[in-house]
């Protein structure tokens, strides 16, 4: 039984977390993208807290431990997700998003060797230059459709924030790897939620009105992404960064900007053009190549 979830879980993850972007989406109308995750990730501070009480679990036994995982929950949460709440916010497609953040597993293959001592063969750098076309045919069809003005839609701020949110969760996947694997995951997670808070609320501050229509549909969105998202899909992704090596987690991020493509295109009839789906293909078959065994091994 525990073989057979363990074996699930990167699917299970991968479905959990494609739903993330049509969350943002979903309650994005009524709340300012920082206002949104400061809310959400002090509820789940607190939640974990709780949790990690009740279940006795150990907290950290120093200060340096303490800030590494502090450290690990700003790139992983605040910044993925305050790129992607923001890029979203400022017009970006949840599908053509997630897209550009699914490219993870290409960042992280880069630096993975210098990072976790992980080698990337001339098959991987093959497939590097192959995602690189792709991401090409994609941007190409949703920057310019048809003809259209560059960046139509949304502006070029909204692509320089999901490349944060890229860069984010490829630099706190590494970061997890090397300093935070042995955490617990409900007093380490709440570390990390309680800390991005923190950084989400002096950002909402700045930028601004913190004001929020408390609508059913945001109060649905809320509860997903804090329930679904934050509670489940992020213990998974760390359970997986402790169990294998950071080029296998990645590679599960490939999956997900189809499957965000489909949820979008059913709840927000988000249409991606013939070049877009192709590029999509080509992505995939780069970061096949990227994470893949040769066959011979």
């Amino acid at each position: 039984m525990d073989v057979n979830w363990i074996a699930a879980t990167p699917a299970v993850f991968v479905v959990l977390w494609s739903t993330g972007f049509i969350g943002a989406k979903l309650g994005l109308p009524f709340s300012e993208p920082f206002t949104f995750l400061f809310t959400r990730m002090a509820i789940v501070a607190g939640l974990l807290s709780a949790l990690a009480v009740v279940l006795r679990s150990a907290w950290p036994r120093s200060l340096a431990e303490a800030g590494h995982i502090a450290v690990s929950g700003l790139l992983v949460h605040a910044a993925y997700l305050g790129g992607v709440f923001a890029a979203i916010h400022a017009g970006m497609p949840a599908g053509l998003c997630s897209l550009i953040v699914g490219l993870q597993p290409l960042l992280t293959a880069m630096l993975a060797r210098r990072v976790v001592g992980e080698r990337v063969t001339p098959r991987q750098w093959l497939g590097l230059s192959l995602g690189l076309a792709g991401v090409t045919l994609v941007l190409g069809d949703k920057l310019a459709p048809a003809g259209a003005a560059v960046f139509a839609g949304f502006g070029p701020g909204a692509l320089g924030l999901s490349a944060m949110a890229l860069a984010g969760i490829t630099a706190g996947t590494l970061y997890q790897k090397r300093f935070c694997s042995g955490m617990n995951l409900a007093s380490g997670t709440a570390i990390q939620n309680a800390a991005s808070a923190v950084a989400m609320g002096l950002a909402a501050l700045t930028f601004e009105t913190m004001r929020i229509e408390w609508t059913a549909q945001f109060v649905f969105a809320l509860a997903w992404l804090v329930l679904v998202l934050s509670l489940a899909a992020i213990s998974l992704l760390m359970l997986l960064i402790r169990r294998g090596a950071v080029s296998r987690v990645a590679s599960f991020f490939y999956l997900v900007p189809p499957l965000t493509a489909l949820e979008a295109w059913l709840l927000f009839d988000e249409r991606l053009g013939a070049m877009a789906l192709a590029g999509m293909l080509v992505v995939a078959a780069a970061v096949a190549l990227v994470i893949g065994r040769p066959a011979n091994g």
